[in-house]
């Protein structure tokens, strides 16, 4: 199933994904902004997943004061990921997987549990929540700290139309969306 999806979102046009991106920078931000969220962590995007750099620089070019933050390896807990602070002249390095992120400065790491909204590449999904990941489990790692508190980040997987299925197999470890923003749909869970 991953496989076939993963295909099926980088066999989508140039021009399907840029409607993709700009449809989901619409949806996000009416979504989003009854939130007023500060700290919102985004993905840059690799292997046909939706672009949210439309969203992130309409957000720099507003007044608005949202701090975007992205995943990085974390570089002493294998598996899991830190968020460090992004901006339009944060320096860029790439990693293992050939994705870039802001090159590692503790002084630029924001606390996962500071973080209002994560928004989440993901590979496919459900009307459930269930998400579909690379299968590296980073994200449901680092994340697992979000079942035994209360006050937690908004986690919004962002994917194309195509990636929905009927069903997703679930694992105890999988951590479930609150909401699913596709350019067509807007998912609350």
């Amino acid at each position: 199933m991953r496989k076939a999806l993963r295909v099926a979102r980088k066999a989508l046009s140039v021009n399907e994904q840029e409607y993709a991106a700009q449809a989901i920078a619409e949806q996000l931000s009416s979504f989003i902004a009854l939130a007023r969220p500060m700290n919102v962590a985004a993905y840059l995007s690799n292997d046909g997943e939706v672009n949210l750099m439309p969203y992130i620089e309409h957000h720099w070019q507003c007044s608005e004061h949202i701090q975007f933050s992205l995943p990085v390896l974390h570089p002493v807990c294998q598996g899991h990921l830190l968020f460090l602070e992004y901006a339009s002249q944060t320096h860029m390095v790439k990693n293992k997987y050939g994705i870039e992120e802001p090159v590692l400065a503790c002084q630029q790491v924001v606390p996962t549990q500071q973080l209002d909204i994560i928004l989440m590449p993901l590979v496919g999904f459900d009307k459930l929540g269930n998400r579909l990941g690379m299968g590296g489990g980073y994200y449901d790692r680092t994340l697992a700290f979000t079942r035994k508190v209360e006050q937690k980040p908004m986690l919004i997987g962002i994917a194309h139309d195509v990636q929905e299925v009927d069903a997703l197999p679930i694992a105890p470890w999988d951590i479930p969306l609150d909401a699913i923003v596709t350019p067509t749909q807007t998912l609350v869970l």
